[in-house]
């Protein structure tokens, strides 16, 4: 689910305040966060690392991301959700990614509980179940956020409709799903459009062409 090369980028261009902190920031700003993706599989994968990123910097997990495909069989939920008492050995070695037991464990609950939402309504239905509860800049407005955001400090880091969809998705089996790991899975995959005013992604997001939204 890699972009291809962004289009070159003017040397003056304005970007998030948070993307100059690193050459690595600054490359996914630009080509990859808030840029939709489609397909379960692929949102499967950005829930699992939201749930990894949590209490660490992003660029952690985001470095890590090739060790994380190879290690969780490219994140093809059937064969997560298929990984035994040995898998979770081999993952708890692998230094390639982060090793923490609750999130492994977590990780292939989410997997087995994809496959039966799979199975109850078919695949797409964890797409269409976040559709569904993502807000819009009316919504947010009427919890008193400002919109479209002009600081970091107007980013939400959760709200009514992600605390809604972490209910439904615990409903259903999910696990390190809460509403702000849920609210910045919205942010990273275009689900909102948090791109602050000055920005030069801001409302780009769902204008890129086919070929530059992330699939599986």
């Amino acid at each position: 689910m890699e972009l291809t090369p962004a289009p070159e980028v003017a040397p003056d261009a304005r970007r998030c305040a948070w993307a100059d902190g690193s050459d690595d920031y600054r490359a996914y700003h630009d080509t990859e966060w808030g840029v939709p993706v489609r397909g379960d599989r692929a949102l499967f994968e950005r829930i699992t690392y939201e749930a990894f990123q949590s209490g660490l910097a992003w660029v952690t997990v985001m470095r890590k991301r090739p060790a994380f495909r190879a290690a969780f069989a490219g994140f093809d939920p059937h064969r997560v959700a298929a990984f035994g008492d040995a898998d979770v050995a081999r993952l708890l070695a692998d230094p390639g990614i982060i090793r923490n037991r609750a999130k492994v464990l977590a990780t292939i609950d989410n997997a087995r509980a994809l496959c039966t939402l799979w199975e109850q309504e078919g695949d797409g239905a964890l797409g269409a179940l976040m559709a569904a509860h993502a807000p819009d800049d009316a919504a947010l407005e009427a919890e008193g956020f400002r919109r479209p955001p002009r600081e970091i400090t107007d980013l939400p880091s959760a709200c009514t409709a992600t605390r809604t969809l972490a209910r439904a998705l615990k409903a259903r089996g999910f696990r390190f799903v809460g509403p702000t790991t849920l609210y910045a899975g919205m942010q990273a995959n275009g689900f909102v459009d948090d791109h602050l005013v000055g920005c030069f992604r801001r409302g780009l997001g769902h204008r890129f062409p086919a070929d530059r939204t992330r699939t599986e």
